[in-house]
């Protein structure tokens, strides 16, 4: 299992420090995230100031932007990285791809694979000097004269990795991708039942076997080391729960668990605005299923204990951020090493 770190970086300048910190710790890989903040820019900076990390985006959102731009700014990461970049795409929800970017909101997972299919079309055609002639349902790519063109270079088997929850997407990503970033709601139950079956028939379809795609998730986690600490990541977790719990698409997590009920409660709450009062709909059996709690240098083997056999790569939910618990990432990177 690989450990990797989450980044939610405010700031480009810290970015350096970030980087190397986790390189020293022997983390295996840095994701970004797209929020409040553009996902690949702090990614450069990731490249540079590290020798060993994978650099990725978990996600950067796909449909707001063109596969020709995607493919562009991947192709130069990927470069630039010697290979380190994994390009992560989702594909967001309606309300925001419509009234926050602006685009077209049309049968997600349909998109999404004529929009991995387009990305691989601009670099078959970059990197084999061929005619661009992409004709798919969403996309049509059909022009890239030489100026446009980049040069070729050994890193052309970008790896791609999709974000889901649901069954469709999980088939996406088992028959056309490398990876699959599994939403940070979850239980181990519905990975086992939803999750793998489904990309299990992605797989199928395409003549793949498991080994050829790596399933990502960041954890919840609740560092114990400090009681005061400790109660406020766990308020934090509680809140998150929630407010991902009363969004329509993540119903399917609460459901299978018995707690579809509970959900409703928290989508009326959240209409109405009422953020303070959902986390308390987070019981202590929710917050144990969806959550792990342990000491920072405990976490590792906890989460080898919950997602051996699941997970291929894992990361805290909360991001390294610089300068702080400092002597806890270190003790959870000592660990990793044991």
């Amino acid at each position: 299992m690989k450990f990797d770190v989450s980044l939610l970086v405010h700031d480009l300048r810290q970015m350096p420090a970030v980087a190397r910190f986790a390189d020293e710790l022997g983390f295996d890989g840095i994701w970004t995230f797209e929020t409040s903040h553009e996902p690949y820019l702090p990614l450069v900076l990731a490249a540079e100031h590290s020798r060993h990390l994978s650099i990725g985006t978990s996600i950067a959102v796909a449909f707001p932007r063109s596969p020709t731009i995607t493919a562009q700014i991947a192709w130069d990461l990927a470069r630039y990285s010697n290979g380190r970049f994994i390009l992560g795409l989702g594909t967001q929800v309606k309300g925001h791809n419509e009234r926050r970017f602006g685009v077209k909101w049309e049968r997600p997972v349909d998109k999404m694979r004529d929009y991995i299919l387009a990305v691989r079309a601009v670099w078959d055609a970059w990197q084999n000097r061929a005619r661009l002639n992409y004709q798919g349902e969403f996309y049509k790519l059909t022009l890239m004269t030489p100026f446009f063109s980049p040069a070729p270079h050994e890193y052309s088997e970008i790896p791609i990795f999709v974000a889901g929850v649901n069954r469709r997407m999980c088939e996406l990503a088992g028959e056309l991708c490398q990876g699959f970033h599994v939403h940070p709601l979850h239980t181990t139950r519905y990975i086992e039942e939803k999750i793998l079956p489904h990309i299990q028939t992605g797989l199928a379809k395409s003549g793949r076997d498991r080994s050829a795609i790596e399933l990502s998730s960041s954890i919840f986690v609740i560092p114990t080391d400090d009681g005061l600490q400790a109660a406020k990541y766990e308020a934090e977790v509680r809140q998150q729960i929630a407010f991902y719990a009363s969004t329509p698409p993540y119903r399917p997590v609460f459901e299978l668990e018995g707690w579809g009920a509970v959900a409703d409660r928290l989508k009326a709450l959240a209409a109405q605005g009422k953020w303070n009062d959902m986390p308390a709909l987070v019981s202590d059996e929710m917050l144990d299923r969806f959550a792990v709690r342990g000491s920072w240098a405990e976490l590792p083997a906890l989460l080898r204990q919950r997602y051996s056999g699941l997970l291929d790569r894992v990361s805290y939910y909360f991001p390294l951020v610089p300068g702080e618990n400092q002597a806890g990432w270190r003790a959870t990177a000592s660990a990793l090493r044991r």
